[in-house]
């Protein structure tokens, strides 16, 4: 299994004359890592005139001093990065490509570190379009994981090394086309099957200090949860898991604290190539772990309606940014989780502090 180094973060040296000058210790932004995620990312479609014009690292100038400020970012890669004209089927009614050379660059700047490639869209355009894609990232420097030449591969999940700890990550489709799902001599994303998600988490648990599991999920344009999405997060958490982060609705989801994990099951749309009016609201997550523990969850609400914000997310302020993390607590009353609105953000503070081993 490869492990891969999360990028540094570089302190002036004003910042550290000020903190030797007071009798206080050092700052303990040394000892914090910031986990920052998103939803589904798809810089074509629609969005193809409004990028050609304004370049492709215009959809996140708005919001990459979030993403930037934390240790490793992770996102949905919604569709291959290919130029590949030879679709897997002629039957499939949505096929998604962006070009390698302009979006994996664009993905590095902005200052994601890891791709979500389980998704019901990443075989559009076969392996041919799934090899491109790998090959684009990783020639970027970013991580990828969810989906690979067969199921193995695709279940093997990445190790991110972040200051002095090791953060594992898996990722899972539970969406059609079923032709998609690898198989052990087939390649494709990675189902998620129950008693491989357990399997998965605990083997990665084992060589960690922490775990990140993702899940391509639910049913579109819902925000109701499908029975088996609390299900197999909480199957992930039970094993060792303490972070789930869920997408494939293009909305907003229900957010829940369960034992030692918090499960965001799902975060909507990010930046995506679509006029729909039903994906109006998003939002940035960002996890902080300090000292070994976990201490808070933070949510900045995001403007994602296209006709108003023109492929560019927009940071919501003051009533907008409060409805947004109002929306998200009354999905959240099932699962007695609320987060708490202060400058423009929700946040969770974790009830109890959570040891991760070390």
């Amino acid at each position: 299994m490869a492990t891969y180094s999360a990028k540094s973060i570089t302190f002036t040296l004003c910042l550290l004359l000020s903190a030797c000058s007071t009798s206080t210790p050092p700052s303990s932004s040394v000892n914090i890592i910031r986990i920052s995620a998103v939803g589904d990312i798809m810089l074509g479609g629609t969005a193809e005139p409004v990028l050609d014009e304004h370049g492709y690292d215009y959809p996140f100038e708005k919001v990459n001093h979030l993403l930037l400020s934390s240790d490793i970012v992770i996102g949905n890669l919604e569709g291959p990065l290919t130029t590949s004209d030879t679709p897997y089927s002629t039957d499939k009614l949505y096929l998604f490509k962006t070009p390698p050379d302009k979006v994996a660059p664009a993905l590095k700047k902005a200052g994601f570190t890891i791709m979500n490639l389980a998704n019901n869209h990443i075989l559009d355009y076969g392996m041919a379009g799934l090899k491109d894609t790998q090959r684009a990232l990783e020639n970027n420097n970013l991580n990828y994981l969810g989906a690979d030449i067969n199921l193995q591969q695709a279940r093997q999940g990445i190790i991110i090394k972040a200051k002095d700890y090791k953060i594992g990550f898996l990722s899972y489709s539970l969406t059609f086309p079923q032709t998609f799902w690898a198989t052990s001599t087939t390649p494709g994303t990675a189902f998620g099957h129950e008693h491989e998600i357990r399997a998965d988490v605990r083997r990665l648990k084992q060589i960690t200090d922490f775990v990140v599991v993702s899940f391509h999920w639910g049913r579109e344009k819902s925000t109701e949860l499908r029975e088996y999405q609390p299900l197999l997060a909480h199957a992930a958490i039970d094993e060792g898991a303490s972070f789930i982060i869920g997408h494939h609705p293009h909305v907003l989801q229900a957010i829940e604290e369960y034992k030692h994990g918090i499960i965001l099951y799902s975060l909507g749309n990010f930046t995506f190539g679509s006029y729909s009016q039903e994906s109006a609201t998003s939002a940035i997550a960002t996890l902080s772990l300090q000292n070994g523990t976990i201490s808070k969850l933070e949510i900045h609400p995001i403007d994602v309606l296209n006709i108003n914000v023109n492929f560019q997310p927009l940071p919501l302020t003051e009533e907008k940014a409060k409805a947004v993390i109002d929306q998200i607590n009354l999905l959240s009353r099932n699962t007695n989780t609320q987060l708490v609105h202060y400058q423009n953000t929700g946040t969770l503070s974790k009830s109890e502090s959570v040891a991760i081993k070390h």
